[in-house]
């Protein structure tokens, strides 16, 4: 991974990122690349003994980490974080909406419930949180969003219906945010949709054998932070990222 710049890095090292479902996975991983390049990272999952551990682990690194235990389909939940962070750092430059779930059923065996669920996860716990933020970015006059979807959000596979649903649903809320905030008269807001192929999680227990060629939540954490050093001119759209080995 490239080195920022001494001029990107004093930069980066002023911003403050919120990390949804960082407990773990894409969102653990993207805290700790975060946090090594001196963004400050409020870290929100509703395991808090996992996030103690990793509050440690960059704090032992050098970094600056603020627990939010958060239910991102809370409403009050998702307004005391933010508060919480206001308060804290005073500001808000990145939004990563990395919680999610996995159901993977056949429609006709399909738990209706876990569909609800990962709706309630996937698709409305990210446009809760991220409307949330925008009030606080709006006043700063900028603010990058960053919501990782799936190659299950172009690609429909058998079994993954109700997943595939909700992160479409990302797709296409991502793209309608960022064209709200395109244009000479609006905050300088940036929204990145990161699609990437199946990656080893906790969420990939119970694949199918053909789906197992997997990424890393670092490979993924890469793209997040790709994204979110350009400069403030650039607006990374997608990143669509499979194994190289990956069929499907």
């Amino acid at each position: 991974m490239a080195a920022l710049t001494d001029s990107d890095a004093e930069e980066t090292a002023q911003k403050v990122a919120l990390i949804t479902g960082a407990s773990s996975g894409i969102g653990k991983s993207a805290a700790k690349t975060l946090a090594r390049e001196g963004v400050r990272v409020a870290l929100a999952a509703r395991r808090k003994d996992k996030l103690r551990q990793l509050e440690d682990h960059i704090e032992s690194e050098g970094g600056t980490a603020l627990v939010v235990e958060t239910d991102v389909t809370d409403e009050d939940d998702v307004q005391e974080t933010i508060e919480e962070i206001q308060d804290s750092f005073g500001r808000l430059d990145i939004l990563v909406n990395s919680a999610g779930m996995m159901a993977l059923n056949r429609v006709e065996e399909a738990d209706m419930a876990e569909f609800q669920r990962m709706i309630d996860v996937n698709l409305n716990g990210l446009m809760q949180v991220t409307q949330a933020v925008l009030p606080l970015m709006q006043r700063q006059g900028s603010g990058h969003v960053v919501n990782i979807s799936s190659l299950a959000g172009r690609k429909s596979f058998p079994g993954a219906s109700g997943y595939s649903a909700s992160k479409y649903g990302v797709n296409g809320f991502s793209e309608a945010l960022r064209e709200e905030f395109t244009g000479e008269d609006t905050e300088s807001i940036r929204v990145t949709d990161i699609e990437p192929g199946f990656v080893e999680t906790d969420l990939s227990e119970g694949l199918p054998p053909e789906w197992m060629e997997t990424l890393d939540p670092a490979d993924v954490a890469r793209s997040v932070r790709y994204a979110v050093s350009q400069p403030p001119h650039v607006d990374v759209n997608e990143i669509l990222l499979r194994p190289t080995q990956m069929e499907l």
